[in-house]
């Protein structure tokens, strides 16, 4: 069902000039919330074309508000330098975050080397352990333990995926849960999953999804959500933080009869499931609010690295139909990293005591 769809969708969508964004709430709104959805799966099919009920709903020549992720990412990582800075002069501690890269992955060097470069922009030390392909699972955990017992650490992020050799339940599970910045401990989505609980950490990309609604000024509360894609990682968590918004969510997975019908009653979509362009012009409700998770590499002759990033919606048909829509890239991506850094100093002023 999750077939993959072509990409001639070009961005005719254009960015707001004043990006519109609300302040934060306080840095405790960080609290209610790593890794970015992928698929690195080269797909090509039929264009990106549109259907008779698409090209009426495109008649009156709409255009989507942009949700600018990475201008909202930028907000963000400056109130969190502010913070570091404030509790840096009050109790001389700065928060670290500890990354542990197994294996000579591009994509996940590539991550791991952005995170780096985020931490320091903020005032957040890293410390970077990486190990090669074929190290042991007893060599990860090894340094697990050891960030477990540094002070200094406050947050421990292993670089996913793990390679086949390797137990990945078992390693994430050995990361403290006072520690768990990715949020993946069983506790932490278990309390989310809960009532009147708080998880100490909510997963990075799904926590990126809701603040980027929040700063947007998209009301949640009473709306029909939609959530394409049940991964652990992003889809799962993303439905529980609609869920505790009072949304009303349903999740459309690749047993889902009818996606498309489903989703088209969406008042938000949040779509993660590493389809290029699956999401079409003829899903979306009018109006609807689009956040597209989806990184997904697909073959372009005219660019020079021989392909572009596109999302798992055809950004070129729904930013037509929605009246607020995430670019890919530029989108969730950045956020990701954003509520990342959020997590780490959360971590770090709950075990200082620092409000």
């Amino acid at each position: 069902m999750f077939s993959s769809a072509a990409d001639s969708c070009s961005r005719r969508v254009f960015l707001i000039t004043t990006l519109q964004v609300r302040p934060t709430r306080s840095s405790s709104a960080f609290l209610r919330t790593s890794i970015t959805v992928s698929s690195h799966a080269r797909t090509s099919a039929s264009p990106c074309s549109s259907s008779s009920v698409v090209n009426a709903a495109m008649a009156a020549e709409t255009s989507a508000k942009v949700i600018d992720g990475k201008s909202v990412a930028k907000v963000i990582r400056e109130e969190i330098a502010t913070e570091i800075s404030r509790m840096k002069e009050s109790t001389g501690v700065v928060p670290g975050l500890a990354v542990i890269l197994v294996g000579d992955r591009k994509d996940s060097a590539t991550y791991v080397r952005n995170k780096k470069k985020a931490c320091e922009s903020v005032g957040i030390k890293s410390y970077e352990v990486c190990l090669a392909e074929d190290s042991s699972e007893q060599e990860v955990l090894k340094y697990i333990s050891s960030f477990n017992d540094d002070p200094s650490v406050n947050g421990i992020l292993v670089q996913l995926p793990l390679p086949s050799h390797m137990n990945e339940q078992n390693i994430l599970n050995a990361v403290c849960i006072e520690k768990d910045v990715d949020g993946f401990n069983p506790l932490n989505i278990g309390r989310l999953a809960m009532r009147d609980r708080e998880p100490l950490f909510v997963p990075c990309t799904p926590k990126g999804c809701i603040e980027l609604l929040h700063r947007y000024g998209v009301s949640i509360k009473g709306k029909r959500a939609v959530v394409i894609g049940r991964s652990n990682i992003v889809g799962m968590p993303a439905a529980l933080l609609l869920q505790r918004e009072d949304a009303t969510v349903s999740i459309v997975h690749s047993r889902t009869k009818n996606p498309e019908e489903i989703t088209r009653e969406a008042d938000i979509v949040i779509s993660a499931v590493g389809q290029p362009n699956m999401v079409r012009g003829s899903w979306i409700k009018p109006g609807s609010v689009i956040i597209d998770v989806g990184i997904n590499p697909v073959e372009d002759a005219k660019s020079p690295r021989g392909y572009r990033l596109v999302g798992d919606v055809c950004y070129e048909e729904a930013s037509k139909i929605a009246s607020a829509i995430t670019p890919v890239p530029g989108g969730v991506g950045p956020m990701t990293i954003a509520m990342l850094l959020s997590n780490t100093l959360a971590a770090a002023k709950r075990a200082n005591s620092f409000e």
